[in-house]
């Protein structure tokens, strides 16, 4: 029986469509009580009605949408399908959609067609996607509140004048409103679970080289990674069986084995040792956060947990620090390929090559982009490469240390995903620092290379709070295990917000 907002069975008459989860859908479908063209129908009126209020979609794919729920539909009466079929999905738009102009919501990239789909397309194909669109973002995934957007922001729809977190705010809104049932995000220092946290939702960044780059327009390549953005955690765990595995194109993929996630959602910890670790509720932690997750804290107890609250890893305070001079660094070689002349803007009246060059990024990158480039040219310039890169890699190989050292210990560890509430729109846009201390949360993760899961953890003056579970490598499994058994005895996931 599908599960409805006060957890009884219901059928398909009292339910909003575009409130289904993925396995509520994936039954429906199943059942032949509803078809994925009707769903696929139901999902772009939502988009129709909703999108002009919170911008949360670069592209609309409503003739590609309507001819893959077809398919879908052909696939589904041969009882050939999977749990995403004919089920309508959002794609970040720095992930390459063949076909399909992807942007990165950059004016660099405005017009770009790439002529191949990233392997978690692909791989989403392979299970009968519906892709209704691709999901704003920050500028090349550089930004915390998806305010940098070249296009346009995003709003959240909890509080229409307050950003949506980022970078995968597109993501992240389209899920909470229902302009798709699932969605796919990046996360390189947060901007999968950051924007989940602000928006109600579970966002999910799983280890990395779990889950292939490839397609992936590049960021910071040794931290960039795809995961979920979801509903709930079933639906979590539901995506990464199709898009988790080895990829050859992919140097950097695992060639580890994909257990099936579904079998790790069991309600209740018994047995399972969990770790808070103090440094995470950092000094300008907002008070309603911090008594959000102690009380979550207290549910996970009770659930049967051992928690352990005296945990401390000394170096996450160096974190920020050291992923500002890492990930600009790799940004700054990434994005030197746009020069306006393999692909994407180019600078047409300059009067040199060299000018050319310098226009096509002057007017191509937005101003965050900008700053990362700067950066990162400074910390590998001659006679700094060994004082600023050397020293934060040295810094990372401590972290990592400090997380293998705490999973000695523990299963999981227990932090906020983010120290405040979503924020209001332009509050901290000429602030970077401000800005970036909105990821202290969550880009020590990506720097240890480690799984991250956020789920809803309540609200504070009305705004959600996500918690973050933390996991060592590959424990992906554990982190569905706990944000399973937290969420089936708190509801908090099945709130929407009114829009």
């Amino acid at each position: 029986m599908l599960q409805g907002e006060g957890g009884a069975g219901v059928g398909r008459a009292k339910m909003n469509l575009h409130h289904l989860t993925i396995h509520q859908a994936h039954q429906l479908l199943k059942d032949r009580e509803l078809s994925s063209v009707e769903l696929t129908k139901a999902i772009l009126e939502r988009i129709a009605q909703v999108d002009e209020k919170v911008h949360a979609l670069v592209t609309v794919t409503e003739g590609l949408a309507r001819h893959q729920a077809e398919q879908a539909d052909e696939r589904i009466r041969a009882g050939d399908l999977t749990p995403l079929t004919g089920v309508p999905a959002l794609i970040k738009d720095n992930m390459c959609t063949k076909g399909i102009r992807t942007t990165c919501s950059s004016r660099m990239l405005d017009n770009f067609v790439p002529p191949y789909d990233a392997m978690v397309v692909e791989r989403l194909k392979e299970a009968g996607l519906v892709m209704v669109g691709k999901a704003n973002m920050d500028e090349f995934a550089m930004g915390s509140s998806t305010e940098n957007s070249a296009l346009f922001p995003t709003h959240n729809p909890w509080g229409l004048d307050r950003v949506p977190g980022g970078s995968s705010g597109g993501s992240a809104v389209g899920v909470a409103v229902g302009e798709a049932i699932y969605a796919l995000g990046s996360d390189t220092g947060g901007s999968i679970r950051q924007p989940a946290g602000f928006c109600s939702i579970v966002g999910f960044k799983p280890t990395y080289g779990r889950v292939s780059r490839y397609g992936l327009v590049a960021f910071a390549s040794s931290l960039d990674q795809i995961g979920s953005m979801t509903k709930d955690v079933t639906d979590s765990a539901l995506v990464m069986n199709i898009i988790a595995g080895y990829d050859p194109r992919d140097s950097t993929s695992a060639n580890y084995p994909v257990p099936d996630y579904t079998k790790s959602l069991v309600p209740d910890l018994r047995g399972l040792r969990l770790g808070v670790p103090r440094e995470y509720f950092v000094e300008g932690m907002e008070k309603g956060v911090e008594v959000v997750m102690r009380t979550a804290i207290g549910k996970l107890e009770e659930l049967g947990a051992e928690v352990d609250w005296e945990v401390s890893l000394p170096h996450t305070k160096y974190a920020l620090a050291a992923y500002y001079i890492i990930a600009p660094s790799e940004a700054m070689a990434n994005l030197a390929r746009y020069d306006g002349v393999k692909y994407g803007f180019s600078y047409q009246e300059a009067e040199s090559m060299w000018d050319a060059m310098e226009k096509t990024r002057e007017f191509g990158f937005g101003p965050e982009v900008k700053r990362r480039i700067i950066l990162g040219a400074y910390a590998l310039s001659a006679g700094y490469y060994d004082a600023y890169y050397l020293k934060a890699s040295k810094v990372r190989t401590l972290i990592r240390r400090e997380f293998e050292d705490a999973f000695e210990r523990f299963d999981a560890l227990i932090t906020p995903t983010s120290p405040t509430v979503p924020f209001k729109i332009g509050e901290k846009v000429d602030d970077p620092l401000q800005m970036y201390l909105s990821d202290v949360c969550t880009l020590p993760i990506n720097i240890a290379g480690i799984p991250g899961l956020s789920v809803p953890a309540g609200f504070s003056d009305g705004l959600p709070v996500g918690m973050q579970i933390i996991g060592k490598p590959f424990s992906e499994e554990t982190l569905l295990r706990i944000g399973f058994a937290y969420e089936q005895a708190t509801g908090w996931q099945k709130r929407r917000p009114e829009i």
